[in-house]
């Protein structure tokens, strides 16, 4: 059997583009980085009511109390979720909503005061914000 140079150069190419595409599921699957910060359901209840209550004291929003937080209806260990609830000084209902998906390794957050939102869908509250070096 022959090998033209034509046919080197085109199973060269095919390789070298295997190559790279099999590097590529492997770097998103095992090192995109992404990872929960709160990995159980305590743990996501303790860290909203503490980063909540920062984001709400860094935007200017003073509480009557702490955020107490409570389990959501139906959550599980692949998707956690809990609601913190307060009032400012000023009388209006706080409501701090997290979300954990094990799935997908993704967090969300969303804030309402007096039941408009100061924060939609963010992936990390107050100091959580912060670079990790």
């Amino acid at each position: 059997m022959k090998i033209t140079r034509m046919k080197a150069l085109v199973m060269g190419t095919v390789a070298v583009t295997v190559t790279v595409v099999a590097a590529g599921v492997v770097y998103l699957t095992f090192f995109n980085g992404k990872e929960l910060r709160y990995k159980t359901q305590n743990a996501l209840r303790a860290g909203t009511a503490r980063s909540g209550g920062t984001e709400l004291a860094r935007r200017g929003v003073a509480l009557t109390s702490g955020l107490t937080c409570a389990d959501e209806p139906g959550w599980t260990k692949r998707k956690m979720r809990v609601t913190c609830t307060s009032t400012t000084a000023d009388h209006r209902p706080v409501q701090v909503i997290g979300a954990g998906e094990d799935e997908t390794q993704a967090q969300y957050y969303t804030i309402l005061v007096g039941g408009r939102p100061i924060v939609q869908n963010a992936d990390c509250l107050g100091t959580d914000c912060r670079k990790k070096h």
